[in-house]
């Protein structure tokens, strides 16, 4: 488990200050939007930092992905979205955002027990989360849980060539034309109501700690 200061819930700012996206697959982004899925488990790729994936933004956008997501990955009661995300992927140098993320809480998990019993909170299988974990074993895995906002505006950005690979992060600068719009971002289109979600952080909180 983590340290007393990866353990404690992070402050927020009052409003959205959104400075990178993270990459993430697309079939995860639209769990997340759904409610079906609440957290985040990461360790990091080949460019991360040395040190592993980092918590480096609090705020920022989800920015969906299309490669090495597979059904074979994926929990079964969620398999079947995949196809429809494929179905109706958007055109090829295009991809479109449409919802951001504020964390709550970032906890290092070391225990495979931990892990299991976060099963219900996201939607991948136990086989791509023992994968996960068993990559760079020395590293732990973060597990880190949002609450999640849909888009006022949602938006379309030409792909580019730069923002490919194992890396987590883009900075926000390069897929908005004016980052400093704060129309595009609603406080009040949480994908969980009030209860529903400091329901869920009590649970987490109880596995995690």
């Amino acid at each position: 488990m983590s340290s007393e200061s990866a353990s404690r819930p992070l402050a927020l700012p009052a409003r959205p200050s959104v400075s990178a996206a993270l990459k993430e697959w697309a079939v995860v982004c639209k769990a997340l939007e759904d409610g079906r899925q609440v957290l985040l488990l990461r360790k990091g790729g080949i460019l991360e930092y040395r040190q592993g994936f980092e918590v480096k933004h609090h705020i920022f956008l989800l920015y969906p992905t299309y490669e090495h997501q597979s059904r074979d990955l994926i929990q079964a009661d969620y398999a079947d979205e995949l196809d429809n995300i494929l179905q109706n992927a958007p055109k090829m140098g295009k991809n479109r955002i449409s919802s951001y993320a504020k964390v709550v809480k970032v906890e290092q998990v070391t225990n495979k027990s931990v892990l299991q019993k976060l099963h219900k909170f996201h939607i991948w299988n136990d086989q791509y989360v023992d994968a996960r974990m068993n990559y760079n074993p020395k590293k732990p895995m973060h597990a880190i849980l949002l609450r999640v906002f849909k888009m006022n505006k949602p938006f379309e950005v030409e792909v580019k060539a730069e923002w490919a690979g194992c890396k987590s992060w883009i900075p926000v600068e390069s897929l908005m034309p004016d980052p400093n719009d704060d129309s595009i971002y609603n406080e009040h289109l949480s994908v969980l109501d009030n209860w529903k979600f400091n329901k869920t952080v009590a649970e987490i909180q109880e596995i995690l700690t």
